[in-house]
């Protein structure tokens, strides 16, 4: 694919016919001409762009590729399933089996469904909630998908909040609170105020505070428990990254609810949402009607089957906190000795750059510059090997010093 030059550039095609330039705000290119425009190819921890430059790539999508790019299994997978259809009018045996499989995995699963995003499957699990309880309220603690960011103050992306949120109505945005992580003072007046109406708590692990988080996952179920409300788990980065049963696993709480997407088929499309059978009862019901023409889509389903079987019974989750561990230390101790006021903070599966922001888009900058495609949250995948680590922190030195210049 020849790269375009001048006013014909893709980024400049992109913004003429698309708002962002990005279906996805978060890839949008920001820091031209050393960011990559676009990516036209990936290859286990590589992706290289329209120019033919090759990047040792610590964004993974934004997450979820966890076995590398173009994994050969999950490819297999993929073509075999292509000859015999993508889409039907009624359930594929994957539906039933790649539901088992889950189940067996996650803790608290006890049924599960299928969904494409990560948001509306989060919207799901609002609206089975409240069903649930025959209440209104929703709690919101971290990002949630921007089809959720309903509250004053709510993340409208993983980053950033706003004290209003343009769009949604008023008397909507005042049944969603937004609070943030382990503020539980706010938290105790919330439910003190409001506990009898407050169907369910949804949070989303914020990433320098996973190491830390148990104390806080268990004095959210201590609470939800004693309110009759619900408690859900927002898993889209943590599950099967931080381990295969997300923050359920790695913190011994369970949750009632959770929704799992990136990382459970290697890239495909595919988002779950799971948990207690008789909370999900209500769809059996027909009380809450959640369906999708394209939540049965069999290739994403069976990438999903072989992705989650690998990750199983290969500890791909040991894998990436070991790739994550070396890198995380590495970098740190480079930003350290460099003198760069930076860290990497959190679990080593999905660390996250802390500091100021002007230098780490000053880090992101000169490493892309040096062909390492670094991201706020910096996530690894099993097929990165010990040379390209040790490759990319020598790329990332090169990019301290730069700064340091």
């Amino acid at each position: 694919m020849p790269h375009p030059t001048g006013t014909d550039s893709w980024r400049t095609r992109a913004l003429a016919v698309m708002p962002v330039g990005s279906s996805t705000n978060s890839k949008a290119p920001t820091l031209l001409p050393e960011e990559p425009e676009v990516i036209v190819r990936g290859s286990g921890g590589r992706v290289f762009d329209d120019r033919g430059r090759e990047f040792i790539d610590f964004r993974c999508a934004l997450g979820p590729i966890t076995l590398g790019y173009a994994d050969p299994r999950v490819d297999a997978a993929i073509r075999a399933q292509l000859d015999d259809g993508i889409l039907f009018g009624h359930p594929h045996p994957l539906e039933t089996t790649t539901a088992e499989l889950f189940c067996s995995i996650v803790p608290g699963a006890e049924a599960a469904r299928f969904l494409k995003t990560g948001g509306e499957a989060l919207a799901a699990v609002i609206r089975i909630a409240r069903a649930y309880t025959g209440r209104d309220r929703v709690v919101q603690i971290g990002y949630n998908g921007w089809l959720n960011s309903l509250a004053a103050g709510a993340r409208v992306l993983p980053g950033s909040s706003t004290a209003s949120v343009p769009g949604v109505p008023a008397a909507l945005a005042r049944l969603h609170h937004a609070v943030d992580w382990d503020d539980r003072a706010t938290l105790d007046a919330l439910f003190a105020d409001h506990g009898a109406d407050i169907a369910v708590i949804l949070v989303a692990a914020d990433y320098p505070s996973i190491p830390e988080a148990a104390g806080f996952y268990a004095y959210l179920r201590e609470l939800t428990d004693r309110h009759g409300a619900l408690l859900a788990y927002d898993e889209m980065v943590t599950g099967f990254r931080v381990a295969l049963g997300g923050m359920a696993q790695a913190t011994g709480v369970v949750p009632d609810l959770a929704v799992y997407g990136k990382g459970v088929a290697n890239g495909m499309p595919l988002s779950v949402y799971a948990g207690r059978r008789d909370v999900l009862a209500v769809l059996d019901r027909g009380e809450v009607v959640v369906t999708s023409t394209y939540g049965g889509e069999t290739l994403s389903l069976a990438a999903a089957t072989t992705t989650m079987t690998i990750m199983r019974d290969e500890d791909v989750p040991g894998r990436l906190r070991q790739l994550g561990a070396a890198l995380q230390g590495g970098l740190n101790d480079l930003f350290a000795r460099e003198g760069v006021a930076l860290r990497l903070a959190g679990h080593p599966a999905c660390p996250q750059l802390v500091g100021d922001g002007a230098v780490i888009e000053r880090f992101l900058r000169a490493s892309f510059a040096e062909g390492v495609s670094f991201y706020r949250v910096v996530y690894v995948n099993a097929a990165h090997t010990d040379d390209d680590l040790a490759e990319a922190l020598r790329r990332a030195g090169r990019a301290c010093e730069a700064i340091r210049r």
